[in-house]
């Protein structure tokens, strides 16, 4: 059984001018990024790459329509060595794609009709402390006119390197910075419950954990403020449950995110705490032994409180760093969970196999419908 993957080398700079040095990018290097990332960060730098901004093509989470507008504006006539994502979740995602031989059409892929092929380099540079993204081999899209999201996991999209910079998240918005920091810790819950854990994905996932919630007891203690200290914690923790998640996968949450997410356009990470804890409690109902009670004792420690009163302090401390809405709230109706339902058993069998417990249809409904309103 596999243990870990960690296939990126893993780099830390301060700065980003350290970082474009010491990589001596340049001519023949194909930059993804956002000009507001861009323009601040490196645009004094005169680095002679070209660059491509990925609001240009699209907006909000990754989209088919937004790569396929991307791949068109790459210059066939140019070999390009590397390709650099820098930014968030979308801009990573996307960047794996474009590093791949014949991404376009890209629907051929997702639907493993051909083979992944990386056909050149590839480095990733995360912007937000959530998707843990620069380290693992997924990348997921919203196929709009199916109103899903996928994924697409293979070898062929691993990075040969992430680079962490803790400069590029000063200017995170707050909002960014909630969702994106409660992505990571379900990275680090899930993959620790999953079936496929092991010793050393434990040690990232539960390092993730730790080190999410003690710092969000400082902002909760402090003030939204406080999180600027604290940016390399998070952004290292964020990696760690990259590196956790990428062996060990994530489960039910991520699965019953995904119908939200594409419905509504909600936010990865604010989709994935919207049914969080009701995925939880739900396990708790079938199962209280094994990985759960393990992980339900360090979470008791980490919230000083009791082993049955975990999820309820859990939830009055993330409500301090992000409000969770019903799925009422978001617009869905109660149809649409039905429908949904039928999304999650049919669409996600590879999240739904690293599930703590398996959930079946009607499980899956109840969460559903217990977080309605």
């Amino acid at each position: 059984m596999r243990q870990i993957v960690m296939k990126p080398e893993i780099y830390r700079f301060e700065t980003c001018r350290e970082f474009a040095e010491a990589f001596e990018i340049g001519e023949g290097d194909l930059i993804l990024t956002n000009r507001f990332i861009y323009d601040p960060c490196f645009g004094e730098l005169g680095l002679e790459a070209d660059m491509i901004f990925q609001e240009e093509y699209g907006s909000g989470e990754p989209t088919d329509q937004m790569f396929e507008a991307l791949w068109a504006a790459v210059d066939p006539q140019k070999a390009y060595k590397r390709v650099f994502g820098i930014g968030g979740g979308t801009v990573l995602d996307l960047a794996k794609l474009l590093a791949l031989k014949d991404g376009s059409p890209i629907e051929e892929l997702y639907e493993h009709k051909r083979e992944a092929v990386r056909e050149k380099g590839l480095c990733l540079i995360p912007t937000t402390c959530g998707t843990g993204s620069e380290v693992t081999n997924i990348s997921i899209l919203a196929f709009l006119s199916r109103h899903v999201k996928m994924g697409l996991a293979a070898d062929a999209m691993y990075a040969d390197t992430a680079i962490l910079i803790p400069q590029l998240l000063e200017g995170l918005p707050y909002g960014v910075f909630a969702a994106s920091s409660i992505d990571a810790l379900i990275h680090g819950v899930e993959s620790s419950l999953s079936p496929k854990a092991t010793p050393y994905t434990e040690l990232f996932g539960y390092k993730a954990v730790e080190e999410i919630i003690r710092g969000y007891q400082l902002i909760a203690q402090r003030g939204p403020e406080a999180r600027t200290e604290l940016l390399d914690r998070f952004l290292t923790a964020s990696n760690f449950a990259g590196l956790a998640f990428a062996a060990a996968g994530c489960g039910a949450v991520h699965a019953m995110s995904y119908p939200l997410g594409g419905t509504f356009h909600v936010a990865h990470g604010e989709a994935n705490y919207a049914v969080f804890l009701g995925v939880m409690k739900k396990y708790l109902e079938i199962r209280q032994d094994g990985k759960i009670q393990r992980l339900n004792r360090f979470l008791a420690q980490l919230l000083d409180c009791g082993y049955e009163q975990v999820y309820e302090k859990l939830e009055e401390l993330l409500d301090q760093i992000l409000s969770k809405k019903t799925m009422k709230e978001y617009g869905a109706s109660r149809e649409m969970l039905d429908k949904w339902a039928d999304d999650v058993i049919q669409g996600q069998k590879r999240l739904m196999a690293n599930s703590f417990v398996p959930l079946d249809r009607e499980r899956v409904l109840e969460i559903y419908e217990d977080l309605y309103e």
